[in-house]
């Protein structure tokens, strides 16, 4: 097979003329040409006149040596990599213990996935509920104001990125196809196809439901467990190493290998690691608001005439600007064609969020705008990120007029400094409600300042953007989390042996796809340690 890339069409090009871009940068004969296949497409919206396609495309041709040697020299023209996912290992024919994954999120559900794939049977423990009935107590916050802690847009199977876009693109860097193999196994588990080779692939909400469950499924059709409303309350650790997990009921789990995935909101967690002495360090996260729009204002923005165009879809955008002040404001978990989200996961605290249906048909378009916070900010502990946060939150608890709706405001008035005391024409899609307020109040004076200067300034990129009657709504806390649980090369705790620390919630990754991609890493970490144990006559958790 051979890579062609920087093939480029007119956007509405008929069907056939990929097939005869191929033999014009081949100059081969129809003939010649066995068959294609698309492995990337993105679009360049430069020229809103000129909207192109860009593929990149496998194709396989008849006698392929001697055409590479004739094209040799063409940056665009090369083997087509081996883009399949290889298994670091297999389990030993007897396990003296089964690995415990602790999250089912993108990175645990991965991990999960992988060890069961490679034969290790994990037991995977989830203080939250299978994904349905998760589901069903977030519409009860989201429709009636009722918060389970156990059961939210944070907690429960899939995690935080089931009530998200399903954004499933990452700048990571991926030399290993881990990223490849997430994609393909979410198509094997009903996802659209073509999240394969769309430039930006995302599910939507309703569709994650669907996959997850079809993902669980090949966990226990493998040999793996999951258990739901399983909290992990302690951890077992003598000599340095695991030797098992205590749930909250009491139950002791024995394993020398432990996959720590639980998240960027599981602050019990966190505390209770630190208290064991587990090494954790404070890291940057950042916090702002989120911000409505008419999707059809980003739209013309950004796609001019072809606005609606069905290869195009609802149009995002990624801004950013430093303010004088030294901070960075930029835009966050963009939802285009989304809605607006209660994500609270403590009681008497209110979080935003963001979300989109695979469609993105929603009238709104919404991205979080925040400004970048440091440790610097919230010295004098590891966990004190989390006292930051929690601040905040309350505050927007008590401005959204001490219930879960949220404090919002008109842009026009965040700008003038005034609070806001009814809706333009921009309406909330946030349930259960919002309550006009002054956002100032909700946040630190600093990060005020930088959304003040920034909004004007992304307005010259998106001609709108700061219009009067956009809708500000708070708090956006969450946006990765505020500690990093410190591993090594090997992916284990530097302290503490057997315990795997992945995905976001331990500050290694950030998204769906960065998350799973670390949870595989993390899976094969695992499956290796546990093949050396077995070689080394080692019994994890008992030496």
């Amino acid at each position: 097979m051979l890579r062609l890339t920087e093939v480029k069409l007119p956007l509405d090009h008929p069907e056939g003329e990929i097939r005869a871009a191929i033999l014009r940068r081949l100059n081969i004969e129809p003939e010649d040409l066995v068959g294609y296949s698309i492995f990337r497409r993105s679009y360049d919206a430069r020229k809103l006149s000129a909207i192109v396609l860009i593929y990149t495309l496998d194709v396989e041709v008849r006698d392929e040596a001697a055409l590479g040697a004739a094209l040799k020299g063409d940056p665009r023209i090369l083997p087509a990599p081996d883009s399949r996912y290889h298994f670091v290992a297999q389990a030993p024919p007897v396990l003296e213990s089964r690995p415990v994954v602790i999250g089912t999120g993108p990175c645990g559900l991965f991990a999960g996935l992988l060890l069961a794939q490679m034969g290790f049977r994990p037991i995977i423990l989830e203080r939250g509920k299978a994904v349905r009935e998760r589901t069903r107590d977030t519409f009860a916050l989201w429709r009636g104001g009722q918060l389970n802690p156990e059961s939210n847009v944070q907690f429960g199977e899939g995690g935080a990125g089931t009530f998200s876009d399903g954004k499933l693109h990452s700048q990571i860097k991926d030399p290993k196809q881990r990223g490849r193999k997430v994609l393909t196994e979410f198509v094997k588990a009903g996802a659209p196809p073509e999240i394969l080779y769309v430039s930006k692939p995302h599910i939507g909400t309703f569709r994650l439901v669907t996959v997850v469950e079809k993902m669980r499924a090949a966990i226990l059709a493998l040999g793996g467990e999951i258990r739901f409303q399983a909290r992990v309350e302690d951890l077992d650790i003598a000599a340095g190493r695991v030797r098992g997990v205590v749930l909250a009921g009491g139950e002791h789990i024995a394993t020398g290998h432990v996959v720590l995935a639980v998240g960027h909101s599981a602050r019990d967690t966190f505390q209770m690691l630190f208290e064991r002495g587990v090494a954790i360090e404070a890291k940057a996260f950042s916090i702002g608001l989120r911000i409505e729009h008419p999707q059809s204002l980003i739209d013309r923005s950004r796609f001019g005439r072809h606005a609606g165009h069905p290869l195009l879809g609802a149009a995002d955008y990624k801004l950013v600007h430093h303010a004088r002040n030294g901070r960075s404001a930029y835009s966050f978990c963009m939802c285009p064609g989304g809605t607006v989200v209660a994500a609270a996961s403590e009681p008497g605290r209110v979080v935003t969020n963001g979300m989109s249906q695979y469609s993105r048909n929603e009238r709104n378009a919404n991205s979080a705008i925040v400004v970048g916070v440091t440790p610097d900010d919230y010295p004098g502990h590891p966990l004190a990120g989390i006292a930051f946060q929690r601040h905040w939150e309350e505050l927007a608890f008590a401005a959204g007029g001490g219930s879960y709706a949220a404090p919002a405001q008109r842009v026009g008035d965040f700008l003038k400094g005034r609070p806001s005391v009814a809706l333009g024409a921009v309406l909330p899609s946030y349930t259960p409600g919002v309550h006009m307020s002054d956002l100032a109040t909700c946040l630190p004076e600093y990060v005020v300042a930088a959304l003040v200067e920034a909004l004007p300034a992304f307005d010259k990129q998106i001609k709108g953007f700061a219009m009067d009657d956009a809708l500000l709504t708070g708090v956006e806390t969450r946006t990765s989390s505020p500690i990093r649980i410190v591993r090594g090369e090997d992916c284990q705790s530097v302290n503490v042996r057997g315990l795997f620390p992945a995905g976001e919630g331990a500050g290694y990754a950030g998204g769906i796809l960065s998350a799973a991609v670390d949870g595989i890493k993390v899976a094969e970490a695992v499956a290796l340690s546990i093949q050396h144990d077995a070689k080394g006559s080692t019994i994890p958790g008992k030496a």
